[in-house]
């Protein structure tokens, strides 16, 4: 039985965001990093470029395996065998150092992310069982720097943000952050505190943090157009791989 989707230029656009040109450049990313190779089993019986397209439908719609066979006309069993084969190579590629005497400015956040693994997630104030994903974007080009893995939703952000690794990778970098990053060394809002109102100055500080801050939470809201950030029903690394190749379609899509 043949499939209806294939990797042209209307699915690609539909399923992905991504003009035929930045698929080209996906497709060329994973080539490299050997997602052309054997499977371990039969050969397979999907083009490359209809594999990872079958990857990205999965990552936006959220399907199960049983409803994406039919539409690339294979089998349940390949569906789970590409996307465990392609998911991990879609990852985010790491973000260049920034360059001496230039000011770049970061910006982190936490996001809850619903999941039914009970090994990554942990009930949290979303009152869902959820992961907590730590993700840095730049705050001139909104593109995604760098995505933590999962973390137990029930974690505190300035928690999560000393062990995600991410502080080594802003190293040398003005990072800003909301006011649940207190005591990490990030850049947080003035806080108020009891019977000392805050000075002026201060409230336009506040202001302009939030202005520029509220970019990560657009990115956040375009990222989660991909449902996968919205249930996610795969286990072990499954999320971190989900949310690294979203990032990575982001990015891509927000490229001129």
């Amino acid at each position: 039985m043949g499939g209806v989707l294939r990797a042209e230029p209307l699915w690609l656009e539909t399923f992905t965001g991504l003009r035929m040109e930045r698929f080209a450049k996906l497709v060329k990313v994973v080539r490299e990093r050997g997602g052309n190779g054997p499977g371990g089993g039969r050969p397979w019986c999907l083009l490359l470029a209809d594999r990872v397209l079958l990857v990205a439908v999965y990552y936006r719609t959220n399907l199960t395996m049983r409803q994406l066979a039919p539409l690339f006309g294979i089998s349940p069993a390949t569906v789970c065998r590409v996307i465990q084969r392609l998911g991990p190579l879609l990852a985010l590629e790491p973000a260049p150092r920034p360059v001496v005497g230039m000011e770049r400015l970061w910006i982190v956040d936490g996001t809850l992310i619903p999941v039914r693994d009970r090994a990554v997630g942990a009930s949290s104030r979303n009152y869902r069982f959820s992961a907590n994903v730590q993700v840095i974007i730049d705050a001139d080009s909104r593109l995604v720097v760098a995505s933590a893995r999962p973390a137990p939703g029930n974690k505190a952000d300035a928690h999560v943000w000393r062990e995600s690794g991410l502080p080594a990778k802003a190293a040398g970098t003005t990072v800003i952050a909301d006011g649940a990053y207190l005591g990490t060394g990030l850049i947080v809002p003035h806080r108020r505190r009891a019977g000392r109102p805050l000075l002026r100055g201060q409230e336009e500080d506040n202001t302009e943090h939030r202005r520029v801050r509220a970019r990560v939470e657009h990115t956040f809201a375009r990222m989660k157009n991909w449902k996968i950030l919205r249930d996610c029903r795969q286990k072990g690394d499954g999320l971190h791989h989900a949310a690294q190749a979203v990032a990575t379609m982001h990015n891509l899509a927000m490229t001129r």
